[in-house]
């Protein structure tokens, strides 16, 4: 027999979201989390404008403001030569309700929504349940969960939405392809108490700092600063994660006598992959089991929040009786923005703060630059690298 829910594996801010719209539609949702509780480790925390536009109809942007930082400008700039441009998303206060990036850990999003969806009776949570298999026939599909002592145990609902991560075992079990490619840089990321907005002249919240040798990125949070180094794939991890190379990295930030206390530290492989489809019989990917990214920009979790959006408001019109078919269109919409903006904006930033070509660098500092001094070229850029410009092109993928 099948349940009359949709299913939901994941329970980061795209499988949230998604269940948050469902319940909003009256649709019952199962949400089956992996961990014992949500996780609350230092993952995105870029929130982009029409993001915060779209939360908005859950009553949580407000709450995230409090708990968070605005930040109303960002800036490229070079490790010796200070700032190249600073972008203003105040030009795009005719566009938006929240012409600025908010910073704020994406755990306290996934918080307030559960918190929210706990009050609704056709919402449950199911934790230490992973999900390792998916079948499907006409009439639902069948989720099958391990729990931590090996049993498993069959799950059944009328779809599935696979927001289950980078690693998803939804994706692999319908056998969709996973294309793409790996960085060779493994990325480091380190949290700071100290204040680099008093250390470094005319620093924004948000920078990416070029450099031929070594580039990095600062991102400044409500109580932390966060530092993303670049780190050669032949440095062992003893090494990377030696407490004096790390003084000594971060010291070459910014001088800091009293020395550097870390928060946290964390090393990861950056991926740069989209999902071959989206959607595949009564199944759908969102987020990062869609698609995954590096992280310059900011684009990640911004991406599968709104993959999360575009899929709930077509799983509830077929829902109610319309055409299935509708929901290929989802699959086409968000793998083309996957593409050609999340994955082309992303590598674009990887190309100008990497690259060593002295040439090149000042053509790419000088485009930056021109683009910065034309409030048109202004405008269409924050569009661009805020994700409206990407939302608004949706209507003309059939």
């Amino acid at each position: 027999m099948t349940e009359n829910r949709v299913l939901i594996a994941g329970a980061g801010p795209a499988g949230l979201v998604a269940a948050a719209a469902l319940a909003e539609e009256g649709i019952p949702v199962l949400i089956v989390e992996q961990a014992r509780d949500l996780p609350d480790d230092l993952r995105a925390s870029t929130f982009h404008p029409p993001t915060l536009d779209m939360l908005d109809r859950f009553g949580v942007t407000e709450a995230m403001i409090a708990q968070g930082l605005i930040c109303p400008t960002w800036q490229f700039r070079d490790r010796h030569a200070g700032v190249i441009a600073t972008f203003d998303l105040g030009h795009l206060k005719d566009d938006t309700r929240h012409p600025y990036r908010l910073q704020c850990e994406q755990w306290r999003l996934t918080r307030m929504l559960r918190d929210r969806l706990a009050a609704n009776p056709a919402v449950a949570f199911l934790y230490d349940a992973k999900a390792v298999e998916v079948a499907q026939d006409a009439d639902g599909v069948t989720l099958t969960i391990e729990r931590p002592d090996g049993s498993r145990e069959p799950l059944r609902g009328r779809f599935l939405i696979g927001a289950d991560g980078a690693s998803s075992a939804v994706r692999k079990s319908l056998g969709i392809g996973f294309e793409g490619m790996t960085i060779p840089e493994i990325f480091l990321t380190l949290s700071t108490p100290f204040p680099f907005h008093e250390a470094i002249e005319d620093l924004a919240n948000i920078a990416y700092i070029s450099d031929p040798e070594e580039w990095f990125v600062l991102l400044r949070t409500a109580s932390l600063w966060r530092v993303l180094f670049p780190t050669d794939p032949e440095e062992t991890e003893a090494r990377m994660m030696d407490p004096a190379r790390i003084e000594q990295r971060l010291q070459a930030v910014a001088p800091n006598p009293a020395g550097y206390e870390l928060r946290h530290r964390t090393a990861y492989r950056v991926h740069e992959r989209v999902a071959d489809t989206y959607a595949k019989g009564r199944c759908f990917l969102a987020g990062d089991a869609a698609h995954i990214n590096n992280p310059l920009g900011g684009m990640g979790m911004n991406g599968g929040v709104h993959d999360a959006f575009n899929l709930a408001e077509k799983l509830a019109e077929v829902w109610r009786g319309a055409d299935p078919a509708l929901m290929e269109r989802y699959s086409r919409q968000r793998r083309k923005v996957a593409l050609e903006t999340v994955q082309a904006t992303a590598l674009r930033n990887r190309q100008i703060l990497n690259q060593r070509d002295p040439e090149v660098r000042r053509a790419y500092h000088d485009e930056l630059r021109a683009t910065a001094a034309d409030p048109a070229k202004h405008r269409a850029f924050l569009l661009r690298t805020s994700m409206i410009q990407s939302l608004r092109d949706l209507e003309q993928v059939a």
